[in-house]
């Protein structure tokens, strides 16, 4: 499975770092396809050891002005025009998403691809990896949209919130028929 990963590009400490390399390798051992923002540098070159290192593919797609920051021995690199057009190609290449901990392009990233899910432009399954509490916040905005009649369907069909990388990547393999 093409697994598409958001996540930030900032060096981070441990509470995040070591749950986002267990995934990673869970990902790898389990011969997924790692499709991320292509940098190598911060958690997302801790993810993307994690998978090769474990046995994965790498496909990457980075853009123009972030090229310089683009792992070498990516299996595939991309380089897209723009962040439009990045975010256009990570969900294209990508079977499922998983949102990991990232600031504003991260969190740019999710909701354009909740906003697409809920007017069925996608119908792939998109998870928050909620490591260390991080979107316990966004959770309870949701929720509270959910409540109020924003969202035009059950929140549980847009997102679902896995507290690790193992309740993340069985809810993707079960979505897929893998289990």
């Amino acid at each position: 499975m093409n697994i598409c990963v958001f996540l930030s590009a900032a060096d981070l400490d441990d509470r995040y770092t070591v749950p986002a390399r267990e995934f990673a390798e869970l990902l790898g051992r389990g011969g997924h396809t790692l499709v991320w923002g292509g940098s190598d540098k911060g958690l997302m070159k801790v993810v993307a050891d994690g998978v090769q290192t474990a046995g994965g593919r790498l496909v990457g797609v980075s853009v123009e002005f972030l090229a310089a920051s683009a792992r070498p021995n990516a299996d595939e690199m991309v380089i897209a025009r723009d962040l439009a057009e990045r975010k256009a190609l990570l969900l294209e290449k990508a079977d499922a998403v998983v949102i990991m901990v990232g600031g504003t392009g991260t969190l740019d990233e999710a909701t354009e691809i909740l906003e697409l899910k809920k007017h069925g432009k996608h119908t792939k399954p998109v998870v928050l990896l909620n490591m260390a509490g991080f979107y316990d916040g966004l959770r309870q905005q949701f929720q509270r949209m959910e409540d109020e009649g924003f969202l035009p369907l059950p929140l549980t069909d847009l997102v679902f919130f896995a507290k690790d990388g193992v309740g993340a990547l069985a809810y993707l393999e079960e979505s897929a028929g893998l289990q």
